[in-house]
């Protein structure tokens, strides 16, 4: 068995490592995308067509990373996004992705395709959110949004660009359409026990979010925001947060990559509530480009699970500390202290 010996010098490696541990087809679960995987493959490049243009004799000498994020202290600007089915990367599941996130000092978004109940993930300890596929049934949605709260959750990232599955062919020319015997979605299973599919519902609208405004204290994210009028309604109808994400790829094949579309959710919102990217982050300069247009903080979903793959709790620790190291060093060389030193004019090329 390959182990992660922290010898891995960034997430390509890591990576590398995970494609050889894990088995190929739930490497290609992980990794793939939806179509001929223009968006995928999108989201990095994007950052690739960024330049930095550094200040210097600034004396940041000291740099500190830690933001305040919707009632919670973070250690840096870099959450663990909502990924689906930990124990197919490793059998620490989905709360050795918690241990380390608390090890951390981050948030860890729990999928509600987590293979593990929110309950055993949150013994874990650290700050969790929970990622919420509103269902048509209101009634188990409500039961759901209790259980988490109970749980200690402390946001709801309620995903709004599914409202059908995207068609990710790599899973099909696999088969791999379920989980293997042994392993559901915890998080489906209602009161009597049974595990329900999640349901993709295309009647998601408005007055929903409206319906769990009402249903909740706590804040609210909405998770796949990519056009500014989008954004411009979240503020109207009262929600916490917008992530800009295309589902990593994995949904609408074509959609515009997530560091294009920043920009303009960051003047849509017009600074009345935090904006969160994910998609492509695999560098701490990635991070620091994101942040200068505008984030207030990225999520990463794929490399936690290479980490994870390969070494389990010390695994995803070392994604986040190679991730955290690369942005220390990234805001030296930039001239700034921390995240508030961040700024448009550091950042050259499209957009």
């Amino acid at each position: 068995m390959l182990a992660l010996d922290g010898t891995e010098l960034n997430l390509a490696e890591v990576a590398d490592g995970a494609r050889r541990r894990l088995d190929p087809v739930y490497w290609d679960f992980f990794a793939g995308g939806a179509g001929d995987e223009r968006t995928l493959r999108a989201n990095e490049e994007a950052f690739t067509r960024r330049w930095l243009v550094p200040r210097v004799l600034r004396g940041a000498r000291e740099r500190d990373l830690r933001i305040s994020l919707l009632g919670s202290r973070l250690a840096m600007p870099v959450l663990i996004a909502p990924t689906a089915f930990h124990r197919l990367a490793h059998p620490g599941g989905e709360a050795a992705t918690a241990r380390a996130a608390a090890e951390a000092g981050t948030v860890m978004v729990v999928s509600m395709a987590a293979t593990q109940p929110i309950e055993e993930i949150a013994a874990a300890g650290g700050p969790l959110w929970f990622q919420l596929y509103p269902q048509s049934d209101l009634a188990f949605t409500t039961a759901l949004v209790r259980r988490v709260e109970a749980a200690g959750c402390r946001a709801l990232v309620v995903t709004v660009d599914s409202p059908v599955f995207g068609r990710r062919e790599r899973d099909l020319r696999h088969g791999f359409v379920d989980l293997p015997s042994g392993l559901v979605c915890e998080n489906m299973r209602d009161p009597s026990g049974r595990v329900r599919d999640i349901e993709m519902d295309a009647g998601l609208d408005w007055a929903r979010i409206d319906w769990l405004r009402a249903l909740t204290t706590l804040p609210i994210l909405l998770k796949g925001v990519l056009h500014p009028a989008d954004a411009r309604l979240a503020v109207a109808h009262g929600v916490d947060g917008v992530v800009v994400s295309n589902h990593g790829g994995r949904q609408l094949d074509g959609a515009v990559a997530t560091l294009d579309a920043l920009p303009g959710i960051v003047a849509a919102v017009e600074g009345r509530l935090p904006v969160l990217l994910d998609g492509g982050v695999r560098r701490g300069t990635d991070v620091l480009v994101a942040l200068a247009l505008g984030a207030s903080a990225v999520l990463v979903g794929r490399p936690v699970l290479w980490g994870l793959a390969v070494g389990g709790v010390a695994g995803v620790r070392h994604v986040l500390d190679l991730l955290r190291a690369d942005l220390d060093r990234a805001l030296a060389l930039a001239g700034a202290a921390g995240p508030g030193d961040l700024s448009r004019d550091l950042v050259g090329g499209c957009g």
